[in-house]
């Protein structure tokens, strides 16, 4: 395998300041193995209300900020709690904004989907959800292990640093897969271009 680094972006589907997903996600590098690097993405609450009359107006700058750095990078985390059995609208809004561009930063990207959640599920129906509407984008979705931390609040301390070892021993075996799903799918790319 190549030794390059590999150059990921996140996308934290909460707006609240103590978001247990938000701590997630920024404890991803020290769960990284060696050649992986993390750039958090702008807030997904940073978009206006999806619209085909602003649209047409032309794209906010926060939609295509965040659609250029996803094209660039070399894969993509999605990090997002369940709401209502389903993704955060919030989400939703990005994605919609995010599909409708005309360079679609998620087709063939590599994407690892993670979600936490205070109940018993950790987000495995908001993860289904966003498994089907990747499929619309085109997006490469990594499968397993998945990553679904139930009873998150008791797994985060209040500095936000991810202390159950066992969660953390699921994570970096599932990031360790991501690294091997993107190199593949780079080198497949590298091989059609």
């Amino acid at each position: 395998m190549s030794s390059d680094m590999l150059n990921l972006v996140t996308l934290v589907g909460s707006l609240r300041k103590g978001s247990y997903n938000a701590a997630l996600a920024r404890n991803l590098p020290a769960l990284a193995p060696e050649g992986m690097n993390f750039a958090a993405l702008g807030s997904v609450g940073g978009l206006p209300h999806y619209d085909a009359d602003v649209q047409a107006l032309g794209f906010p700058a926060a939609a295509t900020a965040m659609g250029a750095a996803i094209k660039a990078a070399d894969g993509v985390v999605i990090v997002t709690p369940e709401y209502n059995y389903s993704i955060p609208g919030v989400l939703k809004n990005a994605l919609d904004w995010l599909s409708r561009l005309p360079d679609k930063p998620f087709a063939g990207k590599p994407v690892l989907i993670q979600s936490a959640a205070m109940g018993a599920l950790g987000g495995g129906r908001a993860q289904y959800h966003l498994r089907q509407i990747l499929v619309f984008l085109d997006a490469q979705v990594f499968n397993i292990p998945e990553v679904m931390v139930a009873q998150v609040q008791n797994r985060i301390d209040a500095e936000g640093t991810l202390t159950d070892q066992p969660t953390r021993d699921v994570i970096a075996n599932q990031l360790r897969g991501f690294q091997s799903f993107v190199r593949r799918a780079k080198a497949g790319a590298a091989i059609t271009a």
